[in-house]
């Protein structure tokens, strides 16, 4: 049995609860000293050093964020095992990003404040590590798809997060595929597009992608993730218009990632004041992606909490924990 994440019910403001996020995992781990050119990404320091993982959690959590979104993005069994691990291996690596995420949270538990695993879901584009996430169209047929997700998917459900985070998803086509397998897992989740200028980045119109994450009726959320900052606003508001569901928003720090050389260009524009406007207009889960950290993601937290408290609303950041025995599933 899960926890209680929030159903979809579109609130209307920050009052009405706001969950803070975290931030890139892969800025925390930077920060730390690793470098992550292996195609594993995160994964790889996941394999050789899960203590950096860890505490890469509990950065965010102490910064004020409710949720430690796993190091699962670019994992799969098969890109695993491209590595050099068995079957059985890399399922178990699968299992450890949430198991090891579920520990950090579950050592805070003593203060009361309720906090989420999220298991990251990425596109089947991240496992190729050329920047395909920001592209789509990958040219392969729903069942190879299929065949993809499945799998991990079902492993990463297994190990008992608290919700899945389907995110940076560049088209619609793996869209359909991926809401047909959460239909099937049962499993609450949030489903989140790499869009740009109200498309995605494979170039459809970012309603219709919407409306096809928030046909899955176990979707808690739909939003955007590591985009523009200044492009979330209008993509909340789209959001849900069309879905009528609350939205999730926590785009990068606003620089360009660059594939061929393997790195961000440009400036950092990550305002936390905008996630107001972003809550104002129905944004229930609120963070970053690749470029912004703990002390960014402190600052997130701040502007929520003071918005909340001079609006006399209830931060669900700040809302005592039914912990997961009490419902009846060991953590």
């Amino acid at each position: 049995m899960y926890v209680d994440v929030p159903a979809p019910a579109h609130t209307g403001g920050v009052s009405g609860g706001v969950v803070v996020l975290d931030g890139g995992l892969s800025t925390v781990l930077e920060e730390q000293g690793h470098r992550l050119t292996d195609s594993l990404w995160t994964a790889r320091v996941l394999l050789d050093d899960p203590a950096a993982i860890a505490a890469a959690h509990r950065a965010y959590f102490d910064a004020g964020a409710r949720v430690a979104t796993t190091a699962s993005y670019q994992m799969s069994v098969p890109s695993l095992q491209a590595n050099g691990l068995s079957r059985a291996q890399s399922r178990a690596a699968l299992t450890r990003s949430v198991t090891l995420a579920r520990q950090v949270r579950d050592g805070l538990a003593a203060d009361g404040v309720q906090r989420w695993v999220a298991a990251s879901v990425g596109p089947y584009g991240a496992v190729l590590a050329d920047g395909s996430e920001y592209r789509g169209r990958y040219g392969l047929p729903a069942v190879q798809l299929r065949d993809f997700h499945g799998p991990r998917l079902e492993v990463l459900a297994a190990a008992g997060p608290d919700l899945l985070a389907v995110e940076t998803i560049p088209d619609i086509d793996e869209a359909e595929v991926l809401v047909g397998l959460l239909a099937q897992l049962g499993v609450p989740a949030w489903f989140s597009f790499a869009e740009h200028r109200g498309r995605t980045r494979a170039g459809q119109p970012l309603a219709e992608a919407f409306a096809v994450a928030a046909s899955a009726g176990t979707v808690r959320a739909v939003g955007v993730n590591c985009c523009d900052p200044d492009e979330v606003l209008d993509a909340v508001q789209l959001a849900v218009e069309v879905t009528g569901r609350p939205a999730v928003a926590y785009p990068n720090g606003g620089e360009q990632w660059d594939p061929a050389h393997r790195r961000w260009v440009g400036r950092p524009r990550f305002d936390p004041a905008l996630v107001l406007a972003w809550a104002a207009s129905g944004a229930e889960w609120v963070g970053g992606c690749c470029r912004v950290g703990p002390a960014t993601i402190a600052r997130v937290a701040a502007e929520v909490r003071a918005t909340t408290r001079a609006s006399g609303g209830a931060d669900r950041s700040d809302r005592p924990a039914g912990r997961d025995a009490d419902r009846g599933r060991s953590p």
